[in-house]
């Protein structure tokens, strides 16, 4: 960041507006002379004036939008930069080859059949957000400032494949998004470029590979379904007999729930329940119907209750 605020300060040299008018001006007068001199007609040197006037006016004259630079070179030496709005150049001596846009600069780029750290070979597609921040850098250090800035993308992609796992790619796209704009920075920075952000599109991997990722997570989920189902069935049969004990502690409570078992399964609807009185002692189990056999459990509860008191006694 410190190279990226350190090019965007250091800025590029302006170009010397006022001399190209000048230059201009004498230019005009000198052949407008030479022409009045050679016609000795002041109709005729008006025509020439105008007639050199258009054509100096077209050949110096620059016009650049606000996001837009120019760079000048004077018989071929770097004079500086233009732009932007209006601006005059010294025709035939002043040259304007390179047009530079200063706006934010989205360039897709890929890198395929790469190997990753752990030899697989991934196709991967990315966007790379940069801006030019000092014209100068960028017009007199490198040939091609676009054309290189997409080479240099494509190498700095390459070297962090070779350095990650495929596990640490698909998890971690935006960290490997960063170390590439990092590696693209320190080799752009000195052509007056700033990489901002790489955004990772997407990542391909082999078919083969894909299946076989397919059945790992696959055989993943089922082994935690079926943990959770045996330690669902662990806690249930917990509870189970948590509540056994409880019904066999208050036979009371055994018959209020088998009651209201009879009457969930009365709220289907679909189901027909048919009430026969008894006197089913069941042997000597109360069942929900058996009322009488609740007594005689009841009486019996009771009755081994006092013979183990009597044998506490005796002892």
């Amino acid at each position: 960041m410190d190279d990226n605020n350190e090019a965007k300060d250091k800025g590029a040299r302006p170009y010397a507006f006022s001399k190209a008018v000048v230059a201009d001006i004498l230019i005009i007068a000198v052949i407008t002379g030479l022409a009045y001199a050679a016609t000795l007609s002041a109709v005729a040197t008006i025509i020439a004036f105008i007639f050199i006037l258009i054509i100096v006016l077209s050949l110096s004259v620059r016009i650049l939008n606000q996001w837009n630079r120019m760079a000048v070179l004077r018989l071929g030496k770097y004079a500086g930069v233009i732009g932007p709005g209006l601006y005059m150049i010294i025709p035939t001596i002043d040259r304007t080859p390179i047009k530079l846009d200063l706006r934010v600069i989205s360039t897709a780029f890929k890198a395929e059949k790469t190997l990753t750290k752990d030899n697989v070979p991934v196709d991967v597609d990315a966007i790379l957000f940069w801006q030019v921040k000092n014209p100068e850098s960028a017009v007199l250090n490198v040939q091609s400032y676009y054309d290189s800035v997409l080479l240099a993308s494509q190498t700095a992609m390459r070297d962090i494949i070779g350095k990650s796992e495929l596990s640490v790619m698909l998890a971690g796209r935006d960290i490997i998004g960063k170390d590439i704009q990092k590696l693209i920075s320190e080799r752009v920075t000195e052509w007056g470029i700033a990489a901002i952000s790489v955004e990772i599109r997407d990542v391909t991997i082999p078919n083969d590979l894909q299946n076989a990722m397919a059945r790992v997570a696959t055989s993943d989920r089922e082994k935690q379904a079926r943990v959770i189902l045996a330690e669902s069935e662990s806690l249930a049969a917990d509870k189970m007999l948590e509540a056994a004990h409880k019904y066999e502690m208050d036979p009371y409570a055994m018959q209020l729930r088998a009651l209201n078992m009879m009457y969930e399964i009365s709220l289907a609807g679909k189901n027909v329940m048919v009430f026969i009185p008894t006197e089913n002692k069941g042997f000597s189990v109360p069942l929900p119907f058996g009322i009488s056999g609740l007594k005689e459990y009841m009486s019996m509860q009771k009755g081994e209750d006092k013979k183990s008191d009597n044998k506490g006694k005796e002892k």
